[in-house]
């Protein structure tokens, strides 16, 4: 196989570009005479930042702009957050790698409280995922939760500005650019479960582009990706998009078993559903589809059409 440069996608925000540069080191070290080159690009995400995200509408609204990009050929692959891609991909394009997952956690953000649980009554809590806002308001219907947009130091330098008890961000996000020192608490699964595939990055390709597939293939962790594919397979079952009030998280749980858990809250938090499945690793997908139609049953299918309804007003 003979490729002698690799031009990668990538937002132009401080988080995507570590997550590009990353992957263009891997592959530097993997391949000394490889020429990696990054094109930054930006996308309908990242251009409207006056919007709560669920309220802007579509799939895709950070990753559409590079996938038009790679079918014209103007990248070779493109870096993303897995929690950013929506479970449809277009056609023409695959996942090729999906790389090791890092943390999956959320973490609190305050410049007072010390821990989650001494936030006052009525604390003020910043964050633009209907994921988190959900399962918070569950565990804490007192909470004044706000949307907070834009990229990891935007976030954390509006949290003093405007005068938030706490944000929460993802870990993986935060340690990744060197804050990990600004995280005062890490919230526990059994209050939030993190969003489809948060702290594993995905590469996409070109599905036709067999020398750059077998070229990244290196970069893909197994064991990452059948957690992911139960995940992805639980999100496309219940509604396909990212912004949704839907947490899972998938682990390994020995001997080729894997575990999935999952919760769907309407957006008040009031109610919640949430339940788990075991099974054989090799039936990735098919666990995260059971688990997903018995959350709908138990009651997740309501909530998913009032959600609707009401993004859509």
């Amino acid at each position: 196989m003979k490729k002698d440069t690799i031009i990668i996608g990538t937002r132009s925000s401080k988080l995507a570009l570590w997550q590009a540069e990353y992957v263009k080191s891997c592959l530097e070290k993997e391949y000394p005479a490889l020429t990696v080159e990054l094109k930054l690009m930006t996308t309908k995400g990242d251009k409207i930042l006056d919007a709560p995200l669920a309220k802007i509408g579509g799939k895709g609204l950070f990753t559409k702009e590079l996938e038009m990009d790679m079918l014209a050929g103007g990248i070779d692959i493109a870096v993303h957050s897995l929690k950013d891609m929506p479970t449809e991909v277009p056609e023409g394009l695959v996942i090729s790698a999906i790389t090791k997952r890092f943390d999956p956690g959320d973490a609190v953000v305050s410049p007072s409280y010390q821990t989650f649980d001494k936030l006052p009554q009525g604390a003020k809590v910043g964050t633009s995922s209907l994921r988190r806002k959900a399962q918070l308001l569950h565990a804490r219907p007192d909470l004044s939760i706000q949307d907070l947009r834009g990229n990891v130091n935007t976030r954390l330098r509006k949290l003093e500005e405007e005068h938030f008890d706490a944000i929460i961000l993802a870990v993986a996000g935060l340690k990744r650019l060197g804050f990990g020192d600004r995280i005062t608490d890490i919230l526990p699964q059994t209050m939030v479960l993190p969003a489809v595939g948060q702290g594993a990055l995905a590469i996409e390709t070109r599905a036709d582009d067999a020398k750059v597939r077998e070229l990244i293939g290196f970069l893909n962790d197994p064991e990452t990706a059948r957690c992911a594919t139960a995940e992805r397979a639980f999100l496309g079952r219940v509604e396909g998009g990212c912004q949704v009030p839907v947490g899972v998280y998938a682990t390994p749980a020995g001997a080729g078993k894997l575990q999935v858990e999952a919760v769907i809250a309407s957006l008040d938090g009031v109610r919640l559903y949430r339940d788990r499945i075991d099974g054989r690793a090799a039936d990735a997908e098919d666990l995260g589809i059971q688990l997903a139609d018995r959350l709908l049953d138990m009651g997740g299918l309501q909530i998913m059409h009032e959600i609707g309804l009401l993004l859509d007003r």
